[in-house]
């Protein structure tokens, strides 16, 4: 079944920030997952929103953990969690 990583944060270092997507999307792919939507521009509808929101799909809970825990993706990571701040990211089961 599909998962779905929801994503959300406030960037205080842009310069930093633009060097993490180029680095992490590649293990993303490699992992199975696909970059649904990344939007530092979001329309916001109820709540407080966060400068960027994304949505990753990949194909099984399995594959989203092995990628987030794949030691390549750890040090692509640093550059996302100091260059941002009031994260959020949460992995969702896809409706089937």
């Amino acid at each position: 079944m599909a998962v779905y990583y929801i994503i959300s944060y406030n960037i205080h270092n842009m310069e930093m920030w633009q060097q993490y997507p180029p680095l992490a999307v590649p293990l993303i792919n490699e992992h199975g997952g696909e970059v649904l939507a990344a939007d530092l521009s979001a329309t916001p509808i109820e709540g407080t929103p966060k400068q960027m929101n994304a949505i990753v799909k990949f194909p099984s809970a399995e594959a989203a953990l092995a990628c987030y825990n794949d030691p390549r993706y750890k040090e692509v990571m640093k550059l996302r969690i100091d260059a941002s701040d009031n994260r959020l990211l949460v992995l969702a089961k896809g409706v089937s």
